[in-house]
């Protein structure tokens, strides 16, 4: 005993040690002990002891045995580190996670499974997967297949179908998608299945509006031209006849656009759309085609039916208004009778037809728009109202002294009427301010006479004009804007212009200096002769001025 107790002190450490002296001491000299020793070592044995006693009972002494498990106990905790580490990942990733035993009953959620299912673990545990997990095909409505159960049966990873909804305890419904896998040991044994599923409603959004705005004009929210380009592949077969193509063109828009500036513009085409939408069927495809171009696909659709649609169209168009601006829409249609029948010829004659109507349309249009175009300018200035009429009547004035004829003094007229009709598109502030214009308001200033020209060169009719309209911010000495010109490159009608608006402007009150007499205004325009206005007009000028 002694011999062995000495041989077992060198090996165990001394907490131990006072476990094995003496043994004929030892008040438990009949028990049977088992227990695991760490060794100074690292190693870890297993012992296990007995006392020997004879068949009378008399004790003689103990018998130990030792066996090494020092690889076993490290397998059990290298496997309670995994199973901990398991269990910490699948309770703290943003999947919902469940794990069952292969009959199919849950072992095992985390806190996004419950959340997902409206089951507590503690509720779930033990329970089958079908009961807790409960999902159905969103189209049909139909329960979907155990996919636990089917896990089971193939061994192999499965997946949900598309359109899968889960509802929770509570009757919420969320579309999900997921996969389950098996749990299989290293003999090939399945003990179970993990489920790892997420909430796919943020998902699924995002890639409605993903899909929304690859189809979609973003703008009038109706069909882009890429989703009509598909749908007409697909509408263009025997089935779908007779097919009709209609084609809109908005007036206008451009001039809209120059005018009073694109949020305007953007206005207009909202509007237009919306009134398509109301003219069209519900069933009816509706896209925007170009900027200002719309088309509409009507299958099973004849020409007397398109005819009243674009009736129904016209009728709305002429009750509405976006702002002050009518609206206005050029259309053109054809139809598809036959199979033989090209779709792009069909088109061709679509487009044709709508922009022969729009040569007649849009001019009556713009025409109203200019009108519109000077009223407003109007509203937004007082002053420039009253300083048009003046410079108009200069105008007229200074042609007949110079003996235009009927038809170039009407246009004269017109031209000193409408010369700053580009100021419609400079701010309101800068128009109607009552001291000096800074250098960047005047930069902005002078930007009017090429909108103006914009505006007016849209309109056959006002097409000369424009020009005019154009150069009379020129100077005789070439120091002018917008272009440069000098001399008798600038128009006759622009150099009389510019010494009406002159004149005008001089013998007008403005908020930073008093108006000049008439006499000192002749005065300031026979200075500037030969430098900024046309010599042979500013003594014209005067000779009028002093007959008046």
């Amino acid at each position: 005993d002694k011999a062995l107790l000495e041989y077992l002190k060198t090996l165990i450490p001394e907490k131990y040690t006072e476990k094995f002296i003496p043994l004929d001491q030892q008040q438990r000299l009949y028990e049977i002990s088992f227990q695991e020793i760490e060794l100074k070592n690292g190693k870890i044995l297993e012992q296990y002891s007995a006392p020997v006693i004879d068949k009378n009972g008399r004790y003689y002494g103990h018998v130990w045995t030792f066996h090494d498990i020092t690889e076993r106990k490290k397998l059990e905790t290298d496997l309670a580190k995994e199973k901990n580490l398991l269990e910490t990942t699948l309770l703290s990733v943003g999947d919902g996670v469940i794990s069952t035993d292969n009959k199919g009953n849950i072992v095992l959620m985390n806190k996004v499974a419950e959340d997902l299912t409206g089951w507590k673990l503690e509720e779930a545990k033990g329970k089958p997967i079908e009961e807790v997990f409960v999902i159905y095909n969103e189209i049909t409505q139909e329960k979907c297949e155990n996919i636990v159960e089917k896990v089971l049966k193939s061994r192999k990873i499965q997946g949900l179908a598309n359109h899968t909804i889960l509802y929770s305890k509570d009757g919420t419904a969320r579309p999900i998608e997921d996969s389950a896998a098996p749990i299989i040991q290293e003999d090939g044994e399945v003990i179970g299945v993990v489920l790892v599923f997420r909430d796919f409603t943020e998902k699924r959004l995002k890639q409605q509006e993903i899909e929304y705005l690859s189809y979609h004009d973003q703008l009038t929210g109706l069909y882009n031209r890429r989703f009509y380009e598909k749908e007409l592949l697909r509408l263009d077969n025997k089935n779908e006849l007779p097919l009709t193509i209609i084609m809109g063109d908005v007036n206008g828009l451009k001039l809209v656009n120059d005018s009073f500036g694109h949020a305007m513009g953007d206005v207009l085409l909202k509007k237009a759309a919306e009134i398509l939408r109301k003219g069209c069927r519900a069933n009816d495809i509706i896209a925007r085609y170009g900027g200002d171009e719309f088309v509409i696909l009507l299958p099973r659709t004849d020409s007397y039916e398109a005819e009243k649609i674009i009736k129904r169209i016209n009728d709305l168009a002429a009750k509405e208004k976006a702002g002050s601006m009518q609206i206005s829409i050029s259309f053109g249609y054809d139809t598809k009778k036959y199979e033989y029948e090209d779709i792009q010829t069909l088109l061709k004659n679509t487009e044709d037809r709508m922009y022969r109507n729009k040569l007649y349309e849009s001019w009556s249009m713009r025409s109203k728009t200019i009108d519109l175009i000077l009223n407003t300018l109007y509203e937004k200035s007082k002053r420039e109202m009253f300083h048009s009429r003046r410079v108009s009547e200069i105008c007229e004035a200074l042609a007949t002294r110079m003996n235009f004829d009927k038809e170039d003094i009407n246009q004269i007229r017109i031209a000193g009427l409408m010369h700053d009709i580009g100021k419609i598109g400079i701010d309101e502030k800068i128009l109607n301010k009552t001291d000096k214009l800074n250098k960047n308001e005047w930069k902005e200033m002078m930007r009017h006479a090429e909108i103006g020209y914009r505006i007016l060169s849209s309109v056959n009719e006002f097409s000369e004009i424009a020009n005019h309209v154009l150069e009379h911010h020129e100077r005789w000495d070439g120091r002018g804007y917008p272009k440069g010109l000098k001399g008798e490159e600038i128009s006759l009608e622009a150099r009389i212009i510019a010494i009406a608006a002159a004149f005008d402007a001089m013998t007008t009150d403005r908020a930073y200096r008093r108006a000049l007499s008439e006499r000192e205004a002749i005065e300031e325009i026979m200075r500037c002769s030969g430098t900024q206005f046309d010599p042979k007009i500013a003594k014209l000028l005067k000779e009028m001025v002093s007959v008046d």
